[in-house]
């Protein structure tokens, strides 16, 4: 079947005990065992939890893989997924990840000797350059956040696969409805589930999926160690969430495309960033790998005044942290999402205290633009 009918029918459409439409909050901490005479699947919530494993199996049948695993948040997966690292292993990333990714590979796991090489994915090459003898993963995100910069999956994969290290991919962006890495040769998939596949902005979880059952035991015994694991409310939240993303993104990644269309080439816009124009670097590549360009994009201001009076005046677009909700959402992220990267390596990426991202809501697009207009003072 097609994707947005397995956001509908993946084996959980109803609950095989009572009939209902929808999988039941199993609210518990511990399960009883009977008289131990036979293992039961599911003894302690951190270890598993019925309404959690529904999650898991439907976000691997989304991506395609061999299981799947609820966390938290998207940085409790992320941190989870490295934990199958060990001490001394050296890790290839995409020098433009999302901020909290780049936090915790330059602090916690750096504390713990993991050793990071950042790299313009852009370029195949400064990967193969960057491998080492002890080189274990290589870690991608694309589009990346905020620039919305292309990374060649299929090449960086295979380069990954030929030199026997583990690949993951960040696809928080594009949802396994836009793009599926492990059918381009990832190893690991990984999402914070509270963006655009809980899609409300009321819970935050995160999930992996991965390629191979080899890999997904390591990834469980990370998950059941840590226990940074989700209650069964907020998977529940996700699970609901999944149901509509066929209709929220598209709709979403419409808007999207007339905003870019309305604002490339305005007085006090220097710079648009989406994989949807026709001049965007890696486009032709992103066409490639993924059915749409999603529904976040980067904008430059000309001043740092103009940006800030821009998050100030904006109406319907709330300036917070986070994206992929109902709502539109204008982040900051000198201030925000990269706020804990360094000052020289912010500038260095491009991530400017001009830059805007914008993560388009449901609101009619009509408004949205004249919003933008009033708050860039280009109408009063």
């Amino acid at each position: 079947m097609e994707r947005e009918t397995l956001l509908i029918h993946n084996g959980y459409e109803t609950d095989p005990q009572t009939g209902a439409l929808g999988v039941p909050i199993l609210q518990t901490s511990t399960f009883d065992q009977g008289d131990l005479s036979e293992h039961r699947e599911f003894d302690y919530a951190r270890s598993g939890n019925p309404t959690r494993k529904a999650l898991e199996d439907i976000i691997a049948a989304l991506e395609g893989g061999a299981g799947g695993y609820a966390f938290g948040s998207g940085i409790a997966a992320v941190s989870s997924v490295l934990g199958i690292l060990s001490a001394g292993d050296h890790i290839i990333a995409a020098e433009d990840v999302y901020g909290g990714t780049w936090r915790i590979l330059n602090t916690f796991y750096k504390r713990w000797g993991l050793s990071v090489t950042p790299v313009d994915t852009t370029d195949p090459d400064r990967i193969r350059e960057a491998i080492r003898p002890n080189t274990r993963a290589l870690f991608l995100e694309t589009p990346s956040n905020p620039l919305l910069k292309i990374t060649d999956l299929r090449t960086c994969l295979g380069i990954a696969r030929e030199a026997g290290i583990i690949s993951i991919v960040d696809n928080t962006f594009m949802t396994p409805l836009l793009q599926r890495p492990l059918e381009l040769g990832a190893d690991i998939v990984v999402h914070s589930a509270t963006k655009f596949l809980g899609g409300h902005s009321d819970v935050v979880s995160g999930l992996a999926v991965t390629r191979d059952e080899a890999l997904g035991k390591r990834i469980y015994a990370v998950q059941n160690s840590f226990g940074a694991v989700p209650g069964p409310w907020d998977v529940w939240l996700v699970i609901r969430g999944i149901k509509t993303l066929k209709v929220r993104l598209k709709a979403q990644e419409e808007s999207a495309a007339k905003l870019v269309r309305h604002l490339t080439g305005r007085p006090r816009v220097s710079a648009v960033f989406y994989p949807g124009l026709a001049d965007h670097p890696g486009r032709d590549i992103h066409e490639a790998q993924a059915s749409g360009a999603g529904a976040v994009f980067s904008f430059k201001t000309e001043t740092a005044e103009q940006a800030l009076r821009f998050l100030g005046r904006v109406k319907y677009a709330a300036a917070a942290v986070s994206l992929g909700g109902v709502e539109t959402i204008a982040s900051y992220p000198v201030r925000m999402s990269h706020a804990a990267m360094p000052p020289e390596e912010r500038a260095r990426l491009g991530i400017t205290d001009t830059l805007i991202r914008i993560s388009v809501g449901l609101e009619d697009p009509g408004d949205l633009i004249a919003d933008f207009d009033n708050a860039l003072n280009l109408r009063i």
